[in-house]
């Protein structure tokens, strides 16, 4: 699901305050009002997605072939879990579900929300190709209905896209997902998910019949070499002042980090945040798992603006992980690589280097060692 870049920012209450000044005069008294306009006022919509947060079951249905005159539609039955990040302020959905026509379901939903403009973009997945959808779906709730849009490619034609959340209550929701070729005119709805939430026991049987599942049908091809991050860290973190500048200075950071596992190792997602005397760092890496490529998507953001980078695909080769992107850099296009290594220590090593020459020197400017802390520890972050 690609849906509609759509950025609005809506500015709320605007009021005038009538200020009524008495005049002096003989028998006869006048007022006057002077207007004072209060500055607007953003809604924060940062815990907009808190009503998903647990365990639900999921009742959908899938148009089999939109956009084709077609109504033919295929029904699925499964259980979706949704957990916070950074406090609420991201978020994500996994569903795993199965029907006798639509098949076995298994996706993740990546949410961010933007301080900046407020709103929330949405990121998706599938199994089947472990690569994050792009650009994302972007929107806003607004007086409890949640509308988000993008714009994607269906059958070779620009089309829309809507998501909507609706009829929220604290046990249940209702999700719809839409196309339109006319400019929003009109709407196909083409995908249908109630959701329904259950109990904590219910949650923890179907997660462990969930891992017991994929633990029996799981290959080992690559689908686990980030096994070694999975748990809760110390990290100590330099990174240098200026990249491709000559730079030498470096500046240094502490903090924690936790890395959980989606789809029985088949993708994870890990949380860090870090300070030192230059400032604060909170972010996210998720890395999703391509079983057609047995490559690595790695994908990154700050808590400073919720926006996902674009992925670094690479994969392990005798224990070393080798990652590499192409990204501007101060007007220039430069290669980026990512290298891990040490991982079967318990102080696994991480790298990022730039290269301004087509890869033939690499200049490092990132360097994270971790250092596995022990159960209670992870407990306690």
């Amino acid at each position: 699901m690609n849906p509609l870049k759509h950025i609005r920012t809506y500015f709320l209450l605007c009021s005038a305050i009538a200020v009524l000044q008495p005049l002096r005069g003989l028998a006869r008294q006048t007022s006057e009002a002077s207007t004072a306009i209060e500055p607007a006022i953003e809604k924060d919509g940062q815990h907009d997605f808190d009503f998903e947060i647990g365990t639900w079951k999921s009742h959908g249905s899938r148009r089999l072939h939109p956009l084709t005159g077609s109504d033919t539609w295929a029904e699925f039955d499964g259980i979706s879990s949704v957990r916070k990040i950074w406090n609420g302020r991201a978020n994500l959905v996994e569903l795993e579900a199965d029907g006798p026509v639509a098949g076995h379901i298994e996706n993740l939903s990546l949410r961010l929300y933007n301080p900046q403009s407020h709103e929330w973009s949405l990121y998706y997945a599938s199994s089947k190709s472990g690569a994050l959808s792009m650009p994302a779906t972007i929107g806003e709730f607004k007086n409890g209905r949640g509308e988000f849009f993008d714009m994607e490619l269906i059958n070779g034609r620009n089309t829309l896209v809507r998501n909507v959340w609706s009829d929220i209550t604290p046990n249940s929701c209702h999700f719809e997902q839409a196309f339109s070729i006319d400019e929003g005119k009109t709407w196909e709805v083409n995908w249908i998910t109630t959701d329904t939430r259950v109990n904590d026991d219910s949650s923890q049987q179907s997660e462990t019949a969930r891992t017991s599942l994929e633990q029996g049908s799981a290959a080992r091809d690559g689908q686990h070499d980030f096994d070694f991050e999975i748990g809760s860290w110390n990290i100590h973190l330099s990174r240098l002042k200026d990249r491709l500048a000559g730079s030498t200075t470096w500046v240094d950071f502490d903090g924690t980090s936790v890395t959980r596992k989606v789809w029985n190792g088949r993708a994870n997602l890990e949380e860090f945040e870090t300070d030192s005397s230059q400032g604060h760092i909170e972010g996210l890496t998720l890395r999703l798992y391509n079983p057609q490529s047995h490559q690595w998507s790695i994908y990154w953001a700050n808590g400073k603006d919720g926006i996902l980078a674009q992925p670094m695909i690479g994969e392990f080769k005798n224990g070393r992980g080798e990652f590499f992107d192409q990204e501007p850099w101060k007007g220039r296009a430069v290669y980026v690589r990512f290298i891990w290594s040490d991982t079967t220590t318990k102080s696994p090593h991480f790298e990022q280097a730039f290269s301004d020459d087509g890869g033939k020197t690499w200049e490092v400017n990132w360097i994270t060692n971790q250092t596995r802390v022990n159960d209670e520890s992870a407990k306690s972050h």
